[in-house]
C-alpha cells in the first residue's frame, strides 16, 4: 500500500455537512413508533377514501375472504377442489399421528384439522398455506406437558392442559400481530430453524423406534441416549413382525416421495402414499387378525364433529405455569414455521403476506380451535407443498379439506379401527426425513461458519439434551451473535483507488495507495454503550498501528485522522462521549480528527451535545474524498493544531 501513484484532485470549496432543522418531539417520537412497528404502513390503503369504503377495506383487512370471494370464479374452484381432497388424503393420517406424537387421543388429530382451516381460509393471507398439526410443536408439546401430567396416569388433566396449551399460543400468537410485534420471531434465524428442526426431526425418527419394534413400554425422556437405551434394554421386546411391517411401510412412503421430487407432476403419488399405507395396513390387519400377533392398532375412534372444550381449561395455580409455559414455546415455534413456509410460497407465485396478519389469523384459529377441542396447528411444509403443488389458487382449498375431514368424522372413523400403529410411526418417520436438510448445512459451513455453529448448536441440544435445551441453546447463540455484531463492529482503513477520488476498504482492494501523513477510518455500526470503548481502543490501535508502520518506512508523518461516518446511523451519549475522548486524544498526540459524512440523526446529536462546537465545524465534510483535500490543503499552508513541527510536503505528488 504505497503512495507513488496517487493522484490528488482538484481543490475545490467543500460543501458543509447540514445538522436537520430541529422537529417538535412528540412527531419524532410518532415517526419512530412508526417506523419500528409500521414499516409496511398499512394504514396507507385507508388515505383519502370516504367513510365507507374505510370501513369495507377494514372489513377486508381483517378478513381477506372478503377481498377476493366476490371474484372467486370455476376455474378457481375446480383447482382448489383437486387441492383440497389432495391435501386432506395426506391430513387425515397425518393428523391421527402427529396426535399420538403429542400423547393426545388421535381422534383430536381430525378435529384439528377440521376447524382450524376453516379459520384460516377466512383470515389468512396466503393462497398456499394448509393447516394442519406439526410434528416439531407436537413432539415439543408432549415433551413439556409430559414434564408436569403424565399422560397415562391422569389423560383427562393432560388432555385439559393441552387445550389450555393451544389457547395460551393462540393468545401470544394473535397479541404479536395486533401489537406488530413480528420482529421478535425473526430472532429465530435461519441457521437456528435449520438445526432445531433437523433435530427435532431426528428425536421423533428415533421415537418411533417404539411403534416399529412393537414396544409397549418407553421413555419418556427425548435426548438420543435415554432413547437408545430404553431401545437395546428391551430387545427381547421386540416383536419382528411389527418390524417388517414397518420397515416395508417405511420403504414404500420414501421411495414415493422420491418419485414425486424427481416428477414434480407426479406429486399426487407422494401425497396419496400416506392414506394408502394408512388403508392397505388396515386391510391386512383384518384380515389377518393382526392384532392377535402383537400388532398394536388405533382401536375405536369416536364418531362425531369437534365437541366443545371451552370449559376444560386449567387455570389452577399449580398446572398454570406448565400450560402458559407450553403454550408459549410451542406457540413462537409453531408461528416460525407457519409465516416462513407461507413466504416462501407467495414468493415462488410473486405476491405478498402480511406477516402481522398471520400472526393474527394463525392465533385466532388456535384460540378458536382451543375451544373446541383442537390442539396447536399451524401451516406445516409437507403439507402447504403438497397443496401448492396440486395447483391451488385460493385459501379455499383449506375449506375443501375441512369439509373432507367433517365427512370422515361422522362417518368413516370406525374404519381406522384396525389401523396399524406401526403404519402411523412410519409415517411420521417418513415426514421426519425430509425435515433433516443436510444441504442447506453444507451450505452455511461453506458461506457462514458461525451460522453453522448456531445450527449445530440448535441440533446437538435437542438431540442430546432435549427440543427446549436445543431451543434455548439456539436462541442463546444467535443473540450472542447479535451481541457480537453490536459490540465488535467492523472498522476499516481506507486508501484512494488510483485516479479517482474514491476511497475503499485495503484490505478488499490491495491496489489502493494510502494517503501520506492521513489516517483514513471507516466505522461500520451506529455508535452505542455496548459498542463505544471497543470503538476507542481500536480507534487508538489503529493510529498507533499506522505511526509504527509510517516511521518504520520514513514517510510523512501522520497529521490527520478521518473518520468516515457513513454506515454509523444513530449514535447514542456514550458514543458522542467515546468521540470526546478520541478528541482528547488525537489533540495530545498532536492529531487533527476529522469526519466525514455523518448521517443526519447523529449531526443532530452531535449538535445538542455541542460536540460540533469542540471539533469545529469546519472539521466536519461530506465526503472522504472532501476532508481529504481539506487536510492535504492546510497540510501544505498552514501548521496542523496542537504542533509545533512545520508540515512535510508530500512526496510523488
Amino acid at each position: 500500500m504505497g503512495n507513488s501513484d496517487y493522484v490528488y484532485p482538484d481543490r475545490h470549496s467543500p460543501h458543509q455537512v447540514a445538522v436537520p432543522p430541529p422537529q417538535p418531539f412528540f412527531k419524532s417520537f410518532k415517526n419512530s413508533l412508526k417506523e419500528t412497528f409500521f414499516p409496511d404502513d398499512p394504514l396507507r390503503q385507508f388515505k383519502n377514501k370516504p367513510p365507507s369504503r374505510k370501513f369495507l377495506l377494514g372489513l377486508q383487512y381483517v378478513m381477506p375472504i372478503l377481498e377476493w370471494g366476490p371474484r372467486y370464479s370455476f376455474e378457481f374452484l375446480k383447482s382448489d377442489l383437486m387441492s383440497g381432497i389432495t391435501i386432506a388424503s395426506l391430513a387425515i393420517p397425518q393428523g391421527i399421528s402427529y396426535a399420538k406424537l403429542a400423547n393426545l387421543p388421535p381422534i383430536l388429530g381430525l378435529y384439528s384439522s377440521f376447524i382450524p382451516p376453516l379459520i384460516y381460509a377466512m383470515m389468512g393471507s396466503s393462497r398456499d398455506l394448509a393447516v394442519g398439526t406439526v410434528a416439531v410443536a407436537s413432539l415439543l408439546m408432549g415433551s413439556m406437558l409430559g414434564n408436569g401430567v403424565n399422560a397415562a396416569e391422569n389423560p383427562t388433566l393432560y388432555l385439559h392442559l393441552a387445550f389450555t396449551a393451544t389457547f395460551f399460543a393462540g393468545i401470544l400468537q394473535a397479541s404479536l400481530g395486533l401489537l406488530r410485534l413480528g420482529f421478535i420471531v425473526d430472532f429465530l434465524s435461519h441457521a437456528t430453524i435449520v438445526g432445531f428442526m433437523a433435530g427435532a426431526a431426528t428425536v421423533v425418527i428415533l421415537q418411533q423406534l417404539k411403534g416399529v419394534l412393537g414396544l409397549e413400554h418407553f421413555t419418556r425422556s427425548t435426548d438420543i441416549i435415554s432413547v437408545l437405551r430404553s431401545v437395546f434394554s428391551q430387545i427381547h421386546e421386540w416383536r419382528w413382525e411389527s418390524a417388517v411391517l414397518g420397515i416395508v411401510f417405511l420403504f414404500f412412503l420414501l421411495i414415493t416421495r422420491y418419485f414425486g421430487k424427481r416428477r414434480p407432476k407426479l406429486f399426487w403419488i407422494s401425497a396419496m402414499a400416506p392414506l394408502t399405507s394408512v388403508i392397505l395396513g388396515s386391510l391386512l390387519v383384518y384380515l389377518t387378525h393382526a392384532e392377535k400377533h402383537g400388532i398394536q392398532v388405533i382401536g375405536n375412534l369416536k364418531k362425531g364433529l369437534n365437541p366443545p372444550s371451552f370449559g376444560d381449561f386449567v387455570f389452577t395455580s399449580s398446572y398454570l405455569s406448565t400450560a402458559v409455559q407450553t403454550g408459549m414455546v410451542t406457540g413462537i415455534i409453531a408461528l416460525t414455521e407457519g409465516i416462513a413456509v407461507g413466504r416462501s410460497f407467495a414468493m415462488f407465485k410473486q405476491y405478498h403476506i402480511d406477516g402481522n396478519k398471520e400472526m393474527v389469523a394463525i392465533g385466532t384459529m388456535n384460540i378458536v380451535g382451543s375451544c373446541f377441542s383442537c390442539y396447536l396447528t399451524t401451516g406445516p411444509f409437507s403439507r402447504s407443498a403438497v397443496n401448492f403443488n396440486a395447483g391451488c389458487k385460493t385459501a379455499m382449498s383449506n375449506v375443501v379439506m375441512a369439509f373432507a375431514v367433517m365427512v370422515t368424522l361422522m362417518f368413516l372413523t370406525p374404519l381406522f379401527h384396525y389401523t396399524p400403529l406401526v403404519v402411523l410411526s412410519a409415517i411420521i418417520m417418513a415426514a421426519m426425513f425430509g425435515l433433516i436438510d443436510y444441504e442447506a448445512a453444507i451450505h452455511l459451513w461453506k458461506v457462514d461458519k458461525f451460522d453453522f455453529m448456531v445450527c449445530m448448536g440448535a441440533y446437538l441440544g435437542v438431540v442430546l439434551a432435549s427440543v427446549e435445551v436445543g431451543l434455548v441453546i439456539a436462541v442463546a447463540i444467535s443473540v450472542l451473535r447479535l451481541l457480537l455484531f453490536v459490540a465488535r463492529p467492523r472498522t476499516f482503513v481506507l486508501g484512494n483507488i488510483p485516479n479517482s477520488t474514491i476511497y475503499r476498504n485495503v484490505e478488499q482492494y490491495p491496489t489502493t495507495n494510502s494517503v501520506p501523513g492521513i489516517l483514513i477510518l471507516e466505522i461500520d455500526a451506529p455508535i452505542y454503550f455496548a459498542n463505544a470503548s471497543y470503538l476507542r481502543e481500536r480507534i487508538s490501535r489503529w493510529i498507533d498501528e499506522e505511526e509504527d508502520r509510517l516511521k518504520s518506512a520514513g514517510e510523512t508523518g501522520l497529521q490527520y485522522v478521518i473518520l468516515h461516518m457513513s454506515a454509523v446511523g444513530n449514535i447514542d451519549t456514550s458514543g458522542i462521549s467515546m468521540l470526546e475522548e478520541v478528541k482528547k486524544t488525537t489533540d495530545r498526540r498532536g492529531l487533527k480528527l476529522v469526519l466525514a459524512n455523518p448521517g443526519a440523526e447523529v449531526m443532530k446529536k452531535l449538535n445538542k451535545s455541542k460536540f460540533i462546537e469542540t471539533i469545529g465545524q469546519e472539521w466536519i465534510y461530506l465526503t472522504v474524498g472532501e476532508a481529504v483535500e481539506a487536510c492535504h490543503y492546510k497540510l501544505h499552508t498552514c501548521k496542523p493544531d496542537s504542533t509545533n513541527e512545520e508540515p512535510q510536503p508530500w512526496n510523488n505528488v
